[in-house]
């Protein structure tokens, strides 16, 4: 089994090994994956809720030469063995020098251990259990058995864990046996424990956590930096908290004010002043869509009208048609609204107004008059599945869409079928 070098320190990003074994992973477009084993390592596999580390595997000839291997992946198999997951082989029995990423190990480890602090400041505070932890590329999230979260409990908590950050607390990592790691959980000492015998990892942040745990950590409670909840959503398991810790929460906070100074630019307010003028522009809005609702049933009641009295009944019907394009700053919704409004305007009246936009599929909209006894969704879905199409309705009045240059087709032999119908 491979060394954990990061059990015992998880600054190490620098270490010398040798390779144990080598596998191919998986190959395609002529490019293989290799997974590489290490008698020792400092990389750290997925597991927990915490991501792999990245870094290098070089590896030096004898003539001097050296090969750099991008380690692009760490897993841990079901046996406990780690693999390095990358795309150049390393020949087993070969000396390699590993480094991690420092940046991103830092990053994990600032995150990993905000999710220990503030997974036990919502114990302490509302007595809310932690039942699964991720940490994501952007932020993490830790879901909550718990129905509700208020405001105030979420201040009390960000609070509580920024004030455990403030006073720097030592963390420690000790090794125990399994007997004294129950005793601790009995006791109410101890979060969770592991399903597996012997000797347990325990990680404790000083008279505030103690838990059992694989991941890399911090030193000290100072070193998680600013601890920030970003957002709360409700899940099968309870609720969602979203948040960040350290150099995160900083990038997110910069990212937070310049937006928030870029809106305020746009609304020509003070930065305190955004919330409110955004209200102002949604109650704006709401009454513009209404006015706006307003006047498109006017128009389409006037254009009703307009056509009605445009088109006599002829053979016992009166056809109106009418080809509505996006050039006519109309949409397909205006064409349905049009179409019942003619039909509402006379008797023996058929609606049958299109409308399209460039190489987009076309609307057709088939409406009748309540004294005719003409089949508008029979009509129109039989007719426009004819021509690749689809649609349907009721009798009273159907919708379907058919290919833009099927639309001339169509329209002819929907309309040589509603004359039909008027004259049988």
């Amino acid at each position: 089994m491979t060394e954990r070098l990061y059990y015992a320190d998880s600054f190490l990003t620098n270490f010398d090994a040798v390779v144990t074994d080598i596998q191919e992973l998986s190959r395609g477009s002529g490019q293989s994956i290799w997974r590489v084993a290490l008698d020792r390592s400092a990389f750290y596999p997925t597991s927990g809720g915490q991501p792999y580390d990245t870094g290098n595997l070089i590896a030096t000839a004898r003539s001097g030469a050296e090969l750099t291997a991008d380690v692009i992946g760490v897993e841990e198999d079901e046996h406990g063995e780690v693999w390095h997951h990358t795309a150049k082989p390393l020949t087993a029995g070969t000396p390699v020098h590993g480094v991690v990423d420092a940046t991103r190990r830092l990053d994990h480890m600032q995150q990993h251990s905000g999710q220990h602090l503030l997974s036990a400041s919502f114990i302490q505070i509302c007595g809310a259990r932690t039942v699964s932890f991720h940490l994501g590329d952007v932020s993490s999230t830790i879901d909550l058995a718990v129905d509700k979260l208020t405001e105030a409990t979420l201040d009390q908590v960000e609070q509580l864990a920024n004030q455990i950050v403030a006073e720097d607390r030592p963390v420690t990592v000790s090794v125990v046996p399994r007997g004294q790691a129950e005793k601790w959980l009995a006791a109410g000492e101890l979060r969770k424990l592991p399903p597996r015998d012997g000797d347990l990892r325990i990680v404790e942040i000083a008279d505030f956590d103690r838990n059992a745990c694989g991941g890399t950590h911090v030193r000290s409670a100072g070193q998680i930096g600013g601890l920030h909840l970003r957002g709360l959503e409700k899940v099968k398991q309870g609720q969602r908290v979203e948040f960040v810790c350290g150099l995160r929460a900083m990038r997110a906070s910069r990212r937070d004010f310049r937006r928030l100074t870029e809106a305020a630019g746009h609304l020509s307010v003070g930065l305190e002043e955004v919330p409110e003028a955004i209200a102002r522009l949604q109650s704006d809005a709401k009454q513009a869509a209404k006015q706006t609702l307003r006047l498109t049933n006017d128009l389409a009641q006037y254009q009703a009208a307009e056509l009605v009295r445009q088109r006599p009944v002829q053979a016992g019907v009166r056809l109106v048609s009418l080809q509505l394009t996006a050039a006519s700053q109309t949409d397909a919704a205006y064409a349905k609204l049009l179409a019942s409004k003619v039909a509402a305007q006379a008797e023996k009246t058929i609606a049958l107004i299109s409308w399209q936009a460039a190489a987009d599929p076309a609307t057709v909209v088939l409406a009748r008059s309540g004294d005719l006894t003409l089949d508008c969704g029979t009509l129109l879905r039989e007719t426009v599945a004819a021509h690749g199409g689809r649609g349907g309705g009721s009798k009273d009045m159907a919708q379907g869409s058919v290919p833009a240059e099927k639309l001339e087709t169509v329209l002819q032999t929907l309309a040589d079928a509603c004359r039909k119908s008027a004259s049988a």
